[in-house]
């Protein structure tokens, strides 16, 4: 059975436009390792103070999660989107997606 991951991080409110000018245009070379890491209808959501919710399904988060630590891609387009964001505290931004606690599903 699939896992539904949902997480939350914080964009700092003065890169919020850098922030969705860069996901209208992420790299094929990023969603090509995404897919391929099983990362499946991955959703980012994002309020006007810059609090991202992010959604995902997957077989095993944590696998999915160490197949893209393992790519290059990953890591150049974590290092870009760190500056955007707040209190990582010298962490990538993906370090901190961690998952929050499901309470209900209609299914």
């Amino acid at each position: 059975m699939a896992q539904r991951i949902c997480f939350q991080l914080q964009v700092d409110p003065d890169h919020i436009e850098e922030y969705v000018r860069r996901h209208e245009a992420v790299w094929p070379e990023m969603r090509e390792a995404l897919t391929a890491a099983g990362w499946r209808n991955y959703s980012l959501f994002m309020t006007t103070s810059g609090a991202v919710v992010g959604y995902l399904e997957c077989e095993d988060f944590e696998e999915a999660r160490r197949a893209m630590e393992q790519t290059e891609v990953n890591a150049r387009w974590q290092a870009e989107m760190a500056p955007l964001f707040e209190g990582l505290a010298g962490a990538r931004p993906d370090e901190q997606m961690a998952p929050l606690p499901e309470i209900f599903h209609l299914d």
